[in-house]
């Protein structure tokens, strides 16, 4: 009698100890099939994110080429502006020179007008006094 009951008992815990790992297994099925949609979207979060890295990297190369393009540019500016800066230099100090040529010709010219002026007076005076003469030899000869 023993025998039944303990055999009944011992196949029941294996029944119930099976039907336990009948149902983990179900739960690790759960697990592992998460698991796996988890793993799909990894790759796809992956494949997006090298994606990206991909444009990021080919924006950096165009930033780059950009930014030497500008530089190339920024400079032959700037040697055209120095070089126009040397050539109005130049301009001023040859616009200086002739505005002091300039002053100095309109120097001698008023220093002619003034010294023409008695010089005028002169003549004047000389022509005045040989008329005066010239009258007074004419009467002269008149008499």
């Amino acid at each position: 009698m023993f025998g039944l009951p303990l055999g009944l008992f011992v196949e029941s815990a294996v029944a119930i100890l099976l039907a336990l790992t009948i149902g983990y297994c179900v739960v690790l099925n759960e697990r592992l099939k998460r698991l796996h949609a988890d793993k799909d979207m990894m790759r796809q979060m992956v494949a997006d994110l090298v994606g990206a890295t991909n444009l990021a990297n080919q924006a950096i190369k165009e930033l780059k080429q950009t930014a030497i393009e500008a530089d190339l540019s920024l400079n032959s500016r700037l040697e055209e502006a120095e070089r126009f800066g040397i050539e109005l230099a130049n301009h001023v100090t040859a616009g200086t020179a002739v505005m002091e040529r300039i002053a100095k010709i309109t120097s001698v010219a008023r220093n002619s007008q003034t010294m023409a002026q008695p010089v005028e007076e002169t003549t004047k005076v000389q022509s005045a006094l040989q008329q005066l003469s010239e009258r007074v030899r004419t009467r002269g000869a008149a008499a």
